[in-house]
């Protein structure tokens, strides 16, 4: 069986419905009575994995074997596998020639590994609206933390601001979102790009969220690095990439020291070790690697590429018209922005509901529709207090209004969907917001661990 075989995506799928997804079919039951098909719409955190990703690991999986120290068939397939998924995701994101792309866990894993290869005295800037995995692994640097913008326009002039502050002379490093996992909207990335390099700085950018809706290319948007998950691309099995420049990762101490790193080894006089690293991608790869996941990357990748991202985001574009001209006729409701509402976006909105705490209205879309949303604060707690105005002391509990009319909220509500969402998931979603503000809870509800639950 060759490596080409061994992928199973459709040909024929159509790219006018939804892409399919696992668990479209799956029903949960309401505890008002009965079931339904469950609408997931939580995939800002992890969006289901598409069918053909999935058929794509199942046909794989029986000749799944060690990767790189094999001299056995299976092993040779999957070191082939392996490294052509590596050429498949670059390809993916426009790399260019001499870039190097490492497989991770996740978007937070990457960015930790860029964080412990920056040069010695290297400046960071960041935003306050970052995701926390872009916005905390920058301990042992030098961060410069800028305000939230409320344009793109000010996005740009806040950076070139502090760049022009900085020591010109040191390393310096910027870290951006592609695109809001809490507002979904999409930051001016090759502006930020472009002021970074005419400062003299590199940046990396975050497109966890960016990636799974629209097109992203190193080469075109001219960042240095780019960082997302598997797991918010349809694909499971908790991989993750970073790709992007190779010197300051080929100059940096391993991420990890281990089998696989290192090239060579060998014991002193003294009792000790002399260690020859990897300089290529391995350097950071110790360990046996998560080739299933990075399969399922590659294939993720080839089906959003084969199905078209003009025609993808199309249709997304459709369902955010949707959700927010229902949210709209809803006087109760605000959706949270910082760039208004004419800011494009992916598939990601919240928002908080006069008189309601956000657990207790999440919960009940949950319990009494089969709807998974998002509550809380969602890894982003500078910029969601920043958009709430609240008070990161206090909290609400369940069952009584987080906040009457009119004062602040204490967290919020989110909703998310992609390539893998049926209209009437979103349908379902406005008329359910509708009801709920209309008519009120139809069930009891109590705190549970910090969690709102029905009462039983």
């Amino acid at each position: 069986m060759s490596v080409s075989s061994v992928s199973s995506l459709a040909a024929d799928q159509s790219v006018r419905a939804p892409l399919s997804v696992l668990g479209r079919d799956v029903t949960v039951p309401l505890v008002t009575g009965g079931e339904v098909t469950y609408a997931a719409l939580d995939y800002a955190a992890s969006a289901p994995a598409l069918q053909r990703v999935w058929d794509d690991v199942a046909a794989y999986a029986p000749y799944y074997g060690s990767v790189h120290r094999g001299a056995g068939y299976l092993s040779q397939l999957s070191t082939d596998l392996f490294e052509n998924a590596r050429r498949t995701v670059a390809a993916f994101l426009d790399c260019r020639e001499d870039d190097q792309l490492v497989f991770t866990r996740s978007t937070t894993d990457s960015l930790n590994l860029l964080a412990a290869a920056l040069p010695a005295d290297c400046q960071v800037f960041v935003f306050e609206t970052e995701h926390h995995a872009s916005l905390l692994p920058w301990r042992d640097a030098r961060v410069t933390y800028l305000d939230a913008p409320r344009t793109p326009a000010a996005a740009v002039a806040t950076l070139e601001r502090a760049l022009a502050d900085r020591d010109p002379h040191g390393p310096a490093l910027v870290c951006v979102t592609g695109a809001s996992n809490v507002t979904g909207e999409i930051w001016p990335v090759r502006e930020l790009a472009a002021a970074a390099h005419a400062h003299g700085a590199r940046i990396v950018l975050d497109a966890a969220q960016l990636a799974p809706h629209h097109p992203v290319s190193v080469q075109d948007l001219d960042v240095d690095w780019v960082a997302f998950s598997g797991h918010k691309l349809y694909a499971p099995f908790g991989s993750g990439v970073l790709a992007g420049r190779a010197d300051w990762l080929r100059e940096a101490d391993p991420y990890l020291a281990g089998g696989g790193a290192s090239r060579k080894v060998t014991r002193r006089t003294d009792g000790g070790v002399d260690v020859e690293w990897h300089e290529t991608a391995a350097r950071h790869e110790a360990g046996s690697p998560n080739v299933i996941g990075a399969y399922a990357i590659a294939s993720a990748c080839k089906a959003l590429t084969e199905a078209g991202f003009d025609t993808l985001v199309a249709r997304e574009r459709h369902l955010i018209d949707t959700v927010r001209a229902g949210l709209a006729e809803v006087p109760e409701v605000r959706v949270l922005s910082l760039f208004g509402d004419d800011a494009p976006r992916v598939g990601v909105l919240s928002f908080v509901v006069d008189g309601w705490n956000s657990s207790h209205f999440a919960a009940a879309l949950s319990a009494e529709y089969g709807i998974g949303v998002r509550d809380g604060l969602f890894c982003a707690h500078p910029l969601v207090r920043t958009l709430l105005g609240s008070d990161p002391h206090t909290q609400g509990e369940c069952g009584s209004p987080e906040a009457a009319p009119g004062e602040k909220s204490l967290n919020a509500i989110r909703v998310s969907f992609g390539a893998g969402t049926p209209d009437e998931h979103v349908e379902r979603f406005v008329g359910a917001v509708r009801e709920l503000v209309r008519d009120g809870a139809r069930w009891n509800y109590r705190t549970e661990d910090g969690r709102c639950v029905p009462a039983t």
